[in-house]
């Protein structure tokens, strides 16, 4: 039997790595994302400390085959790079009669220089590396799962499919931050992030809420990171994280926007190194640093630890005063789109949001919500609400697909 060719796309973060075949069924022209079906993913969670690997198979229908958890093992502690060779030894294994013609990988920065997908040659890779200050969490995880892949199959295709790219396009105004001009030329600028998840949220739209789509939509992308972004025509307007994946909505240990001055304070007053209040910042903050108990929400949920619901009221309320100012930037607000693990999985924090959003006319449909209905709001609500299951990873295998030259480029 001849063997079936596969994009591969990588999704390396700090404590996770994402994997996932896909096959492209046709040459693709009027519908790029039906024209790609995902053969199999798997994940590392937990990398470094207590590390978990599950794996799900697909059938031609796209409908879950198998899922499989196969961590923890006897190595709770695995480290990024033997955790992306047990991901691609285990694809070697469970799929003999694959080859793997290119890979794509999400890069998390790209800089003033890249605002669509690009060949990665060494050159590119030179210019990424000097954006790993801009995203230290992810830009040098990114960079290690490339090199990676070029150690076990020399001069495969890879691909960068950059989550600032979708956000390029905003209004001018809204890229700008109020510092100095001569620090813009530096690269000090509003860029935004999780834009490969809103990419596809854009495109998906109009099966969802149909000409609905192209009106005044916000997105919540609710996950271990955190960010909502305002779409009008199904284009970024403005969006919640700016310089940084640090900034914007309090994230699971992420601290989102704070007073600057309070890093003046903690050099000054209470003698941190830089290095320790990067720490504090980015890995001891958002829900872990308020509750004192946990970054994850469910956790939290089930907690009856008052701090715990402490963090959970402040992560509402923050979620709902940015749902305030994105609407001012849109002018209005037809549609609100749940998505990513929390937005696609909590009904509990949907209602919450939705509950402190009825003076925008949002009207939550109980019983569609508890169910998990793709749209949950009543039908006299003012504002449509909807829960889409987001997919980076068919993104980053479409753009992928299209550098290739596999499919046509298809706008949102």
């Amino acid at each position: 039997m001849p063997s079936e060719n596969i994009i591969l796309t990588i999704n390396a973060g700090s404590s996770s790595i994402k994997l996932a075949g896909f096959t492209v069924a046709k040459p693709i022209h009027d519908n790029s994302i039906q024209g790609l079906h995902r053969l199999f993913q798997a994940e590392i969670s937990g990398i470094g400390h207590d590390a978990k690997f599950s794996t799900t198979q697909y059938n031609e229908a796209g409908q879950e085959e198998s899922d499989n958890y196969i961590f923890p093992s006897d190595n709770p502690c695995l480290e990024h790079e033997a955790a992306l060779s047990v991901l691609l030894d285990w694809v070697e294994q469970e799929f003999t009669l694959i080859s793997v013609v290119a890979v794509g990988h999400r890069i998390v920065h790209g800089g003033l220089l890249y605002s669509a997908p690009v060949l990665l040659t060494d050159d590119v890779i030179r210019e990424l590396e000097k954006l790993i200050p801009l995203a230290p969490l992810h830009q040098a995880y990114n960079l290690a799962a490339i090199e990676r892949c070029r150690d076990r199959k020399p001069g495969i295709t890879q691909v960068a499919c950059f989550d600032t790219a979708f956000h390029r396009n905003q209004p001018a105004v809204a890229r700008h931050l109020p510092v100095a001009r001569e620090f813009k030329n530096m690269g000090v600028m509003s860029y935004g992030f999780h834009g490969l998840s809103y990419e596809y949220i854009a495109k998906s739209l109009p099966a969802y809420a149909g000409e609905l789509a192209n009106g005044k939509i916000i997105v919540a992308h609710l996950g271990h990171g955190v960010s909502m972004c305002a779409l009008h025509h199904r284009k970024s307007v403005a969006t919640t994280m700016t310089f940084s994946p640090l900034g914007g909505l309090p994230m699971a240990t992420r601290c989102g926007d704070i007073d600057p001055a309070i890093v003046f304070y903690l050099v000054q007053e209470q003698g941190m190194t830089l290095e320790a209040i990067a720490d504090l910042l980015q890995k001891q903050s958002g829900l872990l640093g308020v509750s004192g108990i946990s970054a994850d929400m469910r956790e939290l949920l089930a907690s009856d630890d008052p701090q715990a619901a402490v963090a959970i009221e402040l992560f509402v309320y923050r979620i709902n005063r940015e749902l305030g100012s994105l609407t001012a930037a849109l002018g209005g607000l037809d549609g609100l789109i749940f998505t990513a693990g929390i937005g696609e999985h909590s009904p509990v924090l949907r209602q919450l949001i939705c509950n402190k959003a009825k003076w925008l006319g949002v009207n939550l449909d109980a019983v569609a919500n508890q169910a998990n209905d793709s749209k949950i709001s009543h039908e006299d609500s003012e504002v449509g609400v909807w829960v889409i299951p987001t997919s980076e990873e068919h993104m980053i295998a479409e753009h992928t697909a299209h550098i290739l030259g596999l499919c046509a480029k298809q706008e949102a």
